[in-house]
C-alpha cells in the first residue's frame, strides 16, 4: 500500500514534529487538533523551524515551500481521517483520551488503513482493543525533537500483523528515520531507561546532591548524553514525564515511583519549556535564563 496521505492527531510538541517530518518527506499531511490556537501555535513553530533550517543551509527555500504545500491543518477529526492512508495518534498519554480518539478514528477511517500511536508507554494491545482492527494497530514511538532524533520504536501488540509493522517501517524510513522493532512491555526500551534516569535526577535535585545545572552537566560530560535529564524533562514536558512514571510505577513497581519534587513541579504548573518554567526558567525566546 502506497502512503500518500497521513493524518496526525494532536498538535502538541510531538504531533507537530511528526507532521513536520511527514510533510518534509513529501507526504500530504493533515495535522488535527480540537484547538485552533494549538494549530496556529504549531504552524508558527514549524515555520520558525523551517526558516532556521533555510538560514543554516540545511533546507532550500524551494524545499521549505514544498514542505508547507504538503502540510494542512484541521479541527475536524472525522473529516480528516475519512480519506487518509495512515493515522498517527499523538495526543497526551491519557488512556481515556486515547480511547476516545482511537474509537473515533476506527469508526470513520477507511477499514484497511493502519492506525499508529506515538505512545511512549501504553500497551499497543490495549490500544488495539479500542478498535475493530487490532491487527492494524501498533506503537510508532518518535523522539523529541522529532526533526533531529533519528529513532522510531515500532512496538507490536498481541494481534499486530507483519504487514502493519512493515507499513510503519517504510513510512518511518521515508521520514529519514532508523527503526527498531520492540516486543510489547511497559515502557518499551527507551522510555523505560529515560524515565528512570530522569526520575533519579529529580531525586538527586530533591536531596540536594547538586544543582540542576551540575546534574545535567555531569550526565552530559560524564556519560556522553547529548542533553541532561532535567533539561530533557523540560523539553518533553514534566507533566508527560510524570504521567509516564505513574504508568511505569503502576505496572513495574517501586523503582519507578515518581520523585515528590517532580509531582510538586507539575502541581505548580511548572511543566517546562511549554509553560516558560520547569526545572529551569526560560526567556521569551525559549532560552534558559542565566542565574
Amino acid at each position: 500500500m502506497t502512503i500518500e496521505n497521513i493524518t496526525v492527531v494532536g498538535a502538541g510538541v510531538m504531533g507537530r514534529g511528526i507532521a513536520y517530518v511527514s510533510a518534509h518527506a513529501g507526504i500530504r499531511t493533515t495535522l488535527v487538533d480540537i484547538s485552533e490556537e494549538q494549530l496556529r501555535s504549531a504552524l508558527n513553530e514549524l515555520t520558525r523551524l523551517a526558516e532556521k533550517a533555510v538560514t543554516l543551509n540545511k533546507l532550500s527555500e524551494s524545499a521549505a515551500n514544498e514542505l508547507f504545500s504538503k502540510l494542512h491543518t484541521s479541527l475536524d477529526l472525522v473529516n480528516a481521517v475519512s480519506d487518509t492512508d495512515l493515522v498517527i495518534e499523538a495526543v497526551p498519554e491519557k488512556r481515556a483520551l486515547k480511547k476516545h480518539v482511537l474509537e473515533t478514528v476506527d469508526q470513520h477511517a477507511p477499514s484497511d488503513i493502519v492506525i499508529a500511536s506515538n505512545t511512549s508507554t501504553i500497551s499497543p494491545t490495549e490500544l488495539g482493543s479500542y478498535t475493530k482492527r487490532p491487527e492494524k494497530v501498533a506503537a510508532m514511538h518518535f523522539f523529541n525533537p522529532v526533526h533531529r532524533m533519528k529513532l522510531v520504536e515500532i512496538v507490536k501488540g498481541l494481534e499486530t500483523s507483519r504487514e502493519t509493522v512493515q507499513i510503519i517501517r517504510e513510512v518511518a524510513e521515508r521520514m529519514n528515520k532508523e527503526t527498531v522493532e520492540v516486543n510489547e512491555f511497559p515502557g518499551f526500551v527507551t522510555s523505560r531507561i529515560s524515565a528512570m534516569v530522569g526520575n533519579e535526577a529529580f531525586y538527586m535535585l530533591q536531596e540536594g546532591v547538586a544543582s540542576a545545572e551540575d546534574i545535567d552537566k555531569a550526565i552530559k560530560l560524564g556519560l556522553n548524553y547529548p542533553m541532561g535529564p532535567l533539561e530533557l524533562g523540560d523539553l518533553v514536558g514534566l507533566d508527560t514525564r510524570l504521567n509516564n512514571l505513574k504508568y511505569l510505577h503502576e505496572t513495574l513497581g517501586e523503582k519507578f515511583r515518581p520523585a515528590p519534587l517532580l509531582e510538586q513541579y507539575v502541581k505548580a504548573g511548572r511543566l517546562g519549556r511549554k509553560t516558560g518554567r520547569g526545572v529551569y526558567d526560560y526567556s521569551t525566546d525559549g532560552e534558559v535564563v542565566k542565574k
